[in-house]
C-alpha cells in the first residue's frame, strides 16, 4: 500500500532557459511534486517523523538546488528535482512539474512534467 505527499506551487528563482537574456537573470519557477510513498500508516499510528517521509528536508534540498542552479532547460531541472525526491527513503516514485511563467508571450506559462520511479519506470 502507497500514498501521496505533494507539494505544492514551490515559488522560486532560478537562471534557467537558452536565450542570453536568460542567462543573466533570475527567472520565476513553480515546482509541483507528488511522491508516492511508503504506506504512512505506521507514522499515523505512532505520531512520529521517524515513521513517515520528512518532506520538509526534500523540500529544502528542492530549494537549495533549484536557487543554486544554472539549467538551460526546464527537462533537466525537473528531472534533477526528481532525483532529489528518489534518493529519500520510503519514495518510491515521483511526479515533478515544473512551471515558467511567462515563457510565452500569449500564455500564463510552460510546464515540463516528469515521472520517475525507483524501479526504473518513467512516463
Amino acid at each position: 500500500m502507497s500514498d501521496k505527499i505533494y507539494i505544492r506551487d514551490l515559488s522560486l528563482r532560478t537562471i534557467i532557459g537558452i536565450f542570453p537574456e536568460e542567462r543573466t537573470k533570475r527567472q520565476d519557477v513553480i515546482v509541483n511534486v507528488v511522491m508516492d510513498v511508503d504506506s504512512h500508516a505506521p507514522a499515523a499510528a505512532s505520531d512520529a517523523i521517524e515513521d513517515t517521509t520528512d518532506y520538509k528536508s526534500i523540500t529544502k534540498q528542492i530549494i537549495q538546488h533549484v536557487e543554486e542552479s544554472s539549467y538551460n532547460l526546464i527537462e533537466t531541472l525537473a528531472e534533477r528535482c526528481a532525483e532529489i525526491c528518489l534518493a529519500s527513503d520510503g519514495v518510491n516514485s515521483v511526479t515533478v512539474t515544473i512551471d515558467k511563467p511567462g515563457a510565452l508571450r500569449f500564455a500564463r506559462s510552460v510546464a515540463v512534467e516528469v515521472f520517475r520511479s525507483k524501479t526504473g519506470e518513467q512516463g
